[in-house]
């Protein structure tokens, strides 16, 4: 049988069950295009990003 060697600290603990807590990725509406998109990322399809161009629109 497995026994610790020595105790395992909180901050350990708690790194190890940080996992547990994850929630599945939020998205919101486009106001211009209306597509899903992550909030605070660039829209791939489209390059804005808060209503400027960053880069070029992905052809695909």
């Amino acid at each position: 049988m497995a026994v610790p060697k020595k105790k395992v600290s909180g901050m350990k603990r708690g790194n190890r069950r940080s996992a547990d807590a994850l929630k599945t990725p939020t998205y919101v509406e486009d106001k211009d295009s209306g597509e899903l998109r992550r909030p605070h990322h660039v829209d791939l399809k489209t390059g804005m990003y808060r209503g400027r161009q960053i880069m070029e629109p992905r052809d695909s």
